[in-house]
């Protein structure tokens, strides 16, 4: 009977051996690959550009700014919008409020703004055309409305709150580095706790993909764009025809951004977290279904592109905090063999990269207006990391069929 469970015993350790072996060398050809692509892409981390910085406007910048702002519905988070807005100094021309029929009452609130700065004009935009999506379509409106004098077209979102110097800051810089359209990264500000595990696991899928901000891009498709704040040379966009190459994205600032780039303009996109904050959507839930479904950037990119960032992010962002615990189990149990050392080593070198990185990023948020202990939260946030991961997955497979109060594909 020992001999038999002996027997027993031992075919079934070689059976777990074989398929930890199977699983280690499978995932090791599925990783190194990708743990190589993603250390090329950080280690450009040192030499990005400084980020922007609040500036003094300076007198050959009057006038040069029109500021357009797409709105629908945002009465409940507009009122900072303006307000930063309104303390930028001369080099804004004018503020125009692209309002998409909104029902809540925002037009008001650009009405009173008007009464105290006349830079504010309210536009409402024609309805939207069957063949563009909501807000590259009043961003278009508002650039046709731009005044020609301006040198410089900024879209800001209405989630967004500029410091004071904002415009100015970002005019010297991208004056400074001869950029045709620039855009930057904000701050974030996050209140519950839901939001704080979950947004920076969907925030690295970012900087996973396409390396920290302020980095040159390698090619036109790997250029990186954020309409939150987004600025472009007004003869450029001309050149580009305004909006109408991103008319049908979901991710027109990307969309828009890589085309410029392609037809041979300069890119920038850069750290902005000194002077712009952005809130830009209430608990978790809502940021699992409104950002999360923008952020695979299918509309930008190629299919190939897009299958070879979602083989990156499981590899490298999705699977080694499972994969880990999968392999630090068999070595418990004495289930061990070079290659399983190996895979668990790989990716318990993965899981440090996340959880250092969460160090460079934590700049990119505002721990002043969150809920009492909440923020602490972000710190367990590689544990969201395979979520998020799944989210990306969901969204690559989806168009989305609604979008702020839209409905689409009716």
């Amino acid at each position: 009977m020992n001999s038999v469970a002996t027997i027993v015993s031992g075919s079934t350790g070689l059976l777990s051996l074989q398929a930890a072996g199977f699983l280690a060398i499978t995932l090791l050809f599925i990783q190194i690959p990708a743990a190589f692509l993603l250390l090329s892409r950080l280690s450009k981390g040192p030499g990005r550009r400084l980020p922007i910085v609040p500036h003094p406007t300076t007198p050959d910048q009057l006038g040069k700014v029109s500021v357009v702002v797409p709105t629908l519905n945002e009465r409940e988070r507009l009122t900072p919008c303006l307000i930063g807005l309104s303390q930028q100094s001369y080099e804004v021309r004018e503020i125009i409020v692209v309002d998409s029929r909104s029902t809540d009452g925002t037009p008001d609130l650009v009405k009173d703004a008007q009464e105290k700065d006349p830079r504010f004009r309210l536009i409402t935009d024609d309805p939207l055309p069957t063949d563009w999506v909501g807000r590259p379509w009043a961003l278009h409106t508002g650039y046709l409305h731009t005044s020609q004098k301006s040198e410089w077209f900024l879209g800001m979102d209405a989630d967004t709150q500029a410091a004071p110097g904002l415009v100015a800051g970002l005019i010297k810089a991208a004056e400074a580095e001869k950029f045709d359209l620039v855009s930057l990264s904000p701050q974030f500000i996050l209140k519950y706790p839901g939001e704080w595990w979950l947004q920076p696991a969907l925030l690295i899928t970012l900087v996973y993909r396409f390396g920290p901000t302020g980095i040159n891009s390698e090619s036109a498709e790997r250029v990186m764009a954020n309409g939150q704040c987004f600025l472009c040379r007004r003869d450029v966009l001309t050149k580009l025809e305004g909006y109408t190459s991103a008319k049908g994205s979901f991710c027109d600032d990307v969309t828009l951004a890589r085309y410029a780039a392609a037809q041979g303009f300069k890119v920038g996109f850069m750290d902005g977290a000194k002077v712009v904050k952005v809130r830009m959507y209430e608990g978790a839930a809502e940021t699992w279904k409104e950002w999360g479904r923008s952020l695979d950037l299918k509309d930008a990119s190629s299919t190939g592109q897009l299958w070879s960032d979602l083989w990156l992010l499981l590899s490298v962002q999705g699977l080694p905090l499972p994969a880990s615990l999968v392999f630090l189990g068999y070595l418990a149990l004495g289930v061990s063999s070079p290659v399983v050392m190996a895979a668990t080593g790989l990716n318990l070198f993965l899981v440090l990269i996340r959880f250092a990185l969460l160090f460079a990023i934590a700049p990119s948020y505002d721990r002043t207006q969150t809920l009492p202990k909440a923020s602490w939260l972000f710190w367990l946030s590689p544990l969201a990391d395979p979520l998020a991961v799944l989210r990306i997955f969901l969204s690559a497979v989806q168009r989305p069929k609604s979008w702020r109060g839209r409905v689409y594909g009716q």
